[in-house]
Formats: structure tokens, sequence, C-alpha cells
């Protein structure tokens, strides 16, 4: 990554930004000033004929339109006016320009250049969120120290933990919280690690690190990695071919120490169970076997310094609900 940090970069950015707004420049300094000469039959005069009456030099810097033509046709009858940019066009280029060189002056755009102001997007960031600190704070405090479960069956913090839910648990659980591929549905009560809410808040407050070795060559052969996946799929009774998955029974005892002899799982390491219906990358015998050869590595980011503790009490509050009734709870 220090590859993309060093001085050389800098320059390099910095060099194209400068040169662009250059090229920009002298781009409206050519295409204003330049113009074609016409002959008096309408080619333009490269062909050695010169200009008919001088012509071909009028309206070129009042900016108003002619009638001369570059010599350019196109299904014989269209052709291309010779005319200057509009005046508008060229002040709006100008001011374009200027803009951009106070910008870079101003803001940080040139390499490591932190501009005059030294502005950054991070400390705007930052001062927005001591405002809304400041605002919000109190309300948060009031839920750190409360019960999850009394959290859950209270609306007003209900509907907050489900905008923090939508805003940043969403984009992998989906918007109803029932997961996707490699992602666990959350309103179910199938928790990998534990479905109780102090469980819950330690796995949005640090994460998890799910993972599962690839088990190929502890196993043997393909045809192995295929006998244990119909085993594996018949421990919930799913379909699979019942004679594979006896020869399969008895190589699963490289798989039990984590999964358990019967596959109940143990939540100790996140380890799944394999003896329901519920799969987290699909329950299909080709599915299997790719996660028996090639493992899975799941990862949850950690969200106690980002969101804080007291907004990570409310969410678990929120995602504890979804799979249980908060009315029960409280009685």
């Amino acid at each position: 990554m220090a590859d993309f940090t060093n001085d050389f970069w800098n320059a390099y950015i910095t060099l194209l930004t400068v040169l662009g707004i250059i090229g920009c420049g002298v781009l409206l300094w050519t295409q204003s000033t330049a113009k074609v000469k016409v002959s008096s039959d309408g080619h333009d005069g490269h062909d050695g004929h010169d200009g008919h009456d001088g012509h071909d030099g009028h309206d070129a810097h009042d900016g108003h339109a002619s009638d001369e033509t570059t010599g350019h046709l196109w299904d014989e009858d269209l052709g291309e006016l010779n005319n200057p940019l509009p005046r508008w066009w060229m002040w709006l280029f100008i001011l374009t320009i200027v803009f951009g060189a106070i910008y870079l002056y101003l803001y940080p755009g040139l390499g490591t250049y932190a501009g005059k102001l030294g502005w950054q997007s991070s400390g705007q960031y930052q001062k927005e969120l001591k405002v809304a600190d400041a605002e919000y704070g109190p309300l948060f405090d009031k839920y750190l120290h409360q019960d999850i479960k009394a959290i859950a069956a209270d609306p007003q913090a209900h509907a907050i933990g489900e905008r923090l839910f939508l805003t940043y648990c969403a984009q992998c659980h989906g918007s109803d919280a029932r997961g996707n591929k490699g992602f666990p549905n959350l309103t179910d009560k199938d928790w990998l690690y534990g479905g109780a809410p102090d469980i819950i808040k330690t796995t949005i407050m640090y994460g998890r690190n799910g993972q599962m070795p690839s088990m190929a060559q502890a196993l043997g052969t393909d045809e192995d990695v295929q006998n244990v996946a119909h085993y594996v799929l018949s421990l919930s009774n799913s379909s699979h071919d019942p004679i594979k998955a006896v020869f399969g029974k008895a190589k699963f005892g490289a798989c039990a120490g984590c999964h358990g002899a019967s596959g109940v799982g143990n939540q100790a390491i996140g380890a799944p169970t394999l003896n329901d219906k519920i799969w987290l990358y699909g329950g299909g015998v080709e599915t299997v076997m790719e996660t028996i050869r090639k493992g899975r590595n799941n990862t949850m980011p950690p969200f106690k310094d980002f969101l804080g503790e007291a907004k990570v009490q409310v969410l678990a509050a929120y995602v504890w609900s979804l799979s249980n009734d908060t009315a029960v709870a409280q009685k």
C-alpha cells in the first residue's frame, strides 16, 4: 500500500491536475482566435486559393455568426459553418477555469497539498458528529443503563433501532433482516454465536470472524468429500444419496470437532448447526461440497468505536426484537 502514498504519486497527481487546467485554457484560446480561411466558393484555404475580398476574417472576433463554411460537407449539402465560439460560452469556460484554480488553492486537490483553508472531509464529519452527539447524546445515554429487553419494548427506542439497522446493517442482512447468501437471517432463532441480548450486543460491539478451514485434504479424495456432503444433508433430512451418506458418516469425524457428532453446532466458536434446514450459503450438494473443499471465511466488522456503546445498546435491542415477542418478554 505504501507504493501508492509516496512522493511520486503526489507529484504525478499535482502535475496532471495543473496540466489539465492549463490545457483547458490553451484549448479555449486556440478555439477563440483561430479561424479556417475560406475562399469565395466556400472551400477551405488549404487548396491554395485566397479568401474573397477579406470576408474570411469578418465576424471572427465580434461574436456574430457568418454564412461562411469550413468547406466540410456531409450528405452532399450539410455544411459546417465557420463561426467563433459564442461569447457567453467562452466566458462561462473562463469562469470555470478560474473557479478551478481558486478551489485548488483553497481546498485539497493537488496531491498532499492541504489547501489554504486546511479543510478536511474527516474534520467536517467529526464536527457534525459532535453537533449530533450534543443534540441526541442524552437520548441514547438514557437507554445505555436500561435492560435490553425493556428497550426492545419501548416504541421510541424500537423506531430509533430500526433506523440504525437500515443505515448500518441492511446492506448485508437486508432491509427485512432476512439475510443474504453468506449473511445470517436475523428474524429466526438460529444463531451462530447465540441469540441472548448480551451476546447480540457483544457481536455488534466487537464483530465476529467466523472461519471454516478447507477440509478436502483432511477427508482424502474428492469422492470422500462428496460422501461427507451427502451425510451432512442427511442430518437435516434434506435430499441426499443414502448410500453415499453411509460412507460419508465414517469420514464425518473430521468435522465433528466443531459441528458435533450429530451436527448440533457449537455457538462458542460460531460453528453452524447442520441438522436443520437453515443454510448460510445454500443446502444443495454442490454448495456443501464447495464449502468442504474451500472452507468459508465470514467477517462482521465491530461497531463499538463507530457507533458507541449507547447506540449499540439500542441497535442490539432492535435486533433481538426481530426474533422475539417483546410483549411476552416483559411479562
